[in-house]
């Protein structure tokens, strides 16, 4: 079968897919410790809005690369036709043990972490690996049904996010509309503790570009993928606002602040029991669609590099779909979640896949520079990728500052991809 023959995804599929990377266990834990910090909640709320802007500037970046290479593949396929073989092997790499391996099995993790009852005989990992096996089944037999299941996970996702949301301002109009109460007033404005919370929140906005990984299954790929991922990053900023205003803004100052788990302490203040098993609930019915959808996107870049002679060839597209390379990515992520845990894969996920990303935007400046501007346009201006990358990075340093391990951990993924790929070219 064909590439053209291929082409099944349309718009709402390629933004379903954008929309259930995105949202993930991320929002629903970070905005605790971002109050503790930062002493406000308005100023939780504009650390929200920046993420959610360097995302959109990162989706204008990538939707401008996607309308030159219209082929599935992501980081990998950009980097090798851009810039170099060895640099776009060493993006399809973080993509294979961070981007897509790591991603599953934290995801899983955190999937069973949230609707594991205490008292069960279900055995540790269970409902992790039972996720993995389930969204490769979904996705490795057909690709419509799996699709339209994906599409129907999202859709009934945001339709209790946003009835949530609506229930909470009922009850906070209902409760004297009184905001923040007993919040302190806050210490003087830090830069430095600003983009330190920025960090954690950034990392719920990765995935605005998942749209990629699928760009040569989608209709009309040049068009739909590029606003995919803009109209989809728009459309999760006003989420992750929304429920912040909650979390932060509607509920006691002294049951979120610093807390792991705001999203239940808020509920739980403004809905009793209730609301709290309400957010359970979300909670994992938005990890298990995160599963879904990189379960789904990430064989796309196996099988490029298969096409490639990067991978073996049994990974590669076997008429519609690629098979083989959705069961390994399947058993790749489950060895991870066997003998890995939470916090240790959080940890390494940040600021591995934030220098892959800043280094996909930049090849948007070598390729205008090599065809010139006018024949690789941009959306409002080449500014905004520019600022995706500069703050990308910075807050890539300033996290490693508190933890340089993470840096190790990121050096090492990326050398141990120069090696792979010196061996790979030296067989050829």
């Amino acid at each position: 079968m064909s590439e053209d023959e291929r082409r099944h995804f349309g718009p709402t599929t390629l933004a379903a897919l954008v929309v259930a990377n995105m949202i993930g266990a991320g929002v629903f834990t970070t905005s605790g410790y971002a109050l503790a910090d930062l002493g406000s909640p308005a100023r939780v709320l504009v650390a929200w809005l920046v993420g959610g802007l360097i995302a959109l500037c990162g989706a204008i970046g990538y939707g401008a690369l996607a309308r030159q290479l219209t082929q599935s593949g992501g980081e990998y396929l950009f980097l090798s036709r851009v810039v170099h073989p060895a640099a776009g092997f060493v993006a399809g790499w973080i993509s294979l043990l961070a981007g897509f391996t790591g991603a599953i099995a934290f995801a899983a993790h955190a999937f069973e972490g949230y609707v594991r009852p205490q008292d069960t005989a279900i055995p540790e990992h269970g409902l992790a690996i039972g996720a993995v096996l389930l969204a490769a089944l979904l996705h490795g037999v057909r690709v419509r049904p799996g699709a339209w299941t994906q599409n129907l996970i999202v859709g009934l996702k945001l339709v209790v996010l946003v009835a949530f949301v609506g229930i909470c301002v009922v009850l906070w109009i209902r409760g004297g509309a009184d905001w923040a109460p007993g919040t302190p007033a806050p210490g003087p404005f830090s830069i430095t503790v600003f983009a330190s919370s920025l960090v954690w929140i950034s990392l719920s906005y990765s995935g605005f570009n998942a749209a990629v990984y699928v760009a040569g299954e989608a209709r009309d790929p040049a068009r739909t993928v590029p606003r995919a991922m803009l109209r989809a990053t728009v459309a999760v900023t006003l989420v992750y606002l929304a429920l912040n205003t909650v979390f932060v803004g509607f509920a006691p100052h002294d049951a979120v602040s610093g807390r792991p788990d705001v999203a239940f302490a808020a509920a739980r203040a403004l809905m009793g029991e209730t609301g709290a098993q309400l957010v359970r609930a979300v909670v994992g019915l938005s990890l298990l669609s995160s599963v879904s959808s990189m379960v789904m996107a990430g064989p796309r870049v196996f099988a490029r590099m298969a096409d490639d002679g990067l991978f073996p060839a049994s990974l590669r597209f076997r008429g519609e779909l690629p098979a083989k390379a959705i069961w390994a990515q399947a058993a790749a992520a489950v060895l991870v979640i066997v003998v890995s845990d939470l916090e240790s894969l959080l940890s390494y996920l940040g600021l591995t896949l934030s220098l892959s990303a800043a280094l996909t935007v930049s090849g948007l400046f070598v390729l205008r520079r090599r065809q010139g501007a006018e024949a690789v346009p941009v959306t409002g201006s080449i500014g905004l990728p520019a600022f995706y990358v500069v703050a990308t990075i910075g807050l890539g340093v300033l996290a490693a500052w508190e933890k340089p391990w993470e840096w190790v951990a990121a050096a090492v993924t990326i050398i141990s991809g120069v090696l792979v790929y010196s061996l790979i070219r030296r067989r050829r």
